[in-house]
């Protein structure tokens, strides 16, 4: 008898396991499912729903990563299988939806080059995270994610369809500047192991007022959190130059008046 409990144990932990495992994964399909979705969107010209869908995917994207890392099921597979579901939703889906939806009055010759070069510059960031994953304090190149999350927010908060050529100019500048930002050497912060630490209170306190505020004021507030993020990179690369220089200025010695 208590040799068939144990196996019988023994067999639901092996099936919890395996649960467990397979739990992740699920957060990845429905990450793909959003991205296809966005692509058939932009094509039958939803275009708010696309920028909704990248959104969501966003969501589950840090969904897997995060209960991956909690239930201790990490694989090679799991990476792999995420990096292939990003490459659909954030980098062919986003391309997609600012081609359609914001360079169709320019030159549709720089308009596929702008989009193609946002898709592969986000495989080349996939690429380059696979090879230096692991518990990295900070991301190197903008995160394809938040690079996808941005075209999304510019959809989402002008709603129609661009038609003015300086418009459609200025999309391809951003879908360039965005790809040129994935690939580059600037530091973005990660948000894996951010912690409440003592002011807890105030942590919830501003995610509950991020969270209304998204609820209630979704265009403005998705836009500044998008772009902040973006810009966040640059910032830190100019602060860090110009902290550098302040040292040696102050130390040189003041020149004698003639």
């Amino acid at each position: 008898m208590n040799e068939r409990a144990t196996e019988d144990a023994g067999t639901g932990r092996r099936r919890l396991g395996r649960s467990i495992l397979v739990l992740p994964t699920l957060f990845t399909v429905g990450n793909i499912f959003c991205g296809y979705y966005a692509i058939l969107s932009t094509m039958n010209g939803l275009y708010a729903h696309a920028a909704y869908a990248i959104g969501v995917a966003i969501l589950l994207d840090s969904m897997d990563g995060f209960i991956a890392r909690l239930t201790h099921s990490t694989s090679a597979f799991g990476l792999q299988l995420d990096s292939l579901a990003d490459v659909i939703s954030f980098g062919i889906a986003p391309s997609v939806l600012a081609l359609v939806w914001g360079m169709q009055p320019i030159d549709q010759r720089i308009a596929w080059i702008a989009a193609f070069t946002f898709t592969i510059c986000g495989a080349m960031r996939l690429a380059r995270f696979n090879i230096q994953a692991g518990n990295l304090k900070y991301f190197v190149g903008l995160p394809i994610p938040a690079a996808g999350g941005a075209v999304a927010a510019i959809v989402h908060f002008f709603g129609g369809r661009v038609t003015g050529t300086a418009a459609a100019s200025l999309m391809a500048v951003v879908v360039f500047t965005l790809a040129l930002l994935m690939i580059s050497t600037l530091r973005f912060s990660s948000l894996k192991h951010v912690a409440l630490g003592r002011k807890s209170h105030l942590a919830v306190l501003v995610m509950a007022l991020l969270v209304a505020l998204i609820f209630y004021l979704s265009r403005p507030t998705l836009l500044v959190l998008a772009w902040g993020y973006v810009l966040s990179g640059p910032a830190l690369k100019l602060y860090t130059v110009v902290r550098r220089k302040k040292p040696a200025d102050e130390g040189a010695p003041a020149e004698s008046p003639r």
